[in-house]
């Protein structure tokens, strides 16, 4: 089983809004095969608690458009690693630091990574020529 279609939709609208506060390495891996609690994990990381707050924030304030609320959120007092569980994605925005030294990239490389399409939806990747393909 891999992670559904609505889930995969979410994650790609998250990516937007993670983007939007200039979120940085942003990545989504198909964890379906491998926990059975949840589809997605996101990734993102930030150079400060005060921008990793602010990207939580914006993943949240997206997903209240679809009406969506997450089912637990942990971290956000430290800003260090914001979790943001809405049960079947389940978000990690970390401070740089605190990502390397945790890798959740390495403990899951196995699973199959997302594309979030974060190109295709860039102007500024458009105006220099390139692609999501690319």
């Amino acid at each position: 089983m891999s992670a559904t279609q609505q889930s995969i939709d979410i994650a790609r609208a998250a990516a937007r809004a993670a983007s939007d506060k200039l979120a940085e390495n942003v990545t989504a891996l198909d964890v379906s095969e491998r926990l059975a609690i949840t589809d997605i994990f996101f990734i993102a990381s930030a150079a400060t608690e005060r921008q990793v707050n602010a990207i939580a924030d914006g993943i949240e304030d997206e997903l209240h458009k679809f009406d969506l609320r997450p089912v637990r959120r942990e971290g956000r007092s430290s800003g260090r690693w914001v979790l943001l569980d809405y049960a079947d994605i389940v978000f990690h925005i970390q401070h740089e630091e605190d990502r390397v030294f945790y890798a959740l990239e390495r403990l899951y490389g196995d699973c199959p990574v997302i594309d979030l399409q974060l190109a295709a939806a860039d102007p500024s990747a458009k105006a220099a020529g390139t692609t999501a393909a690319e």
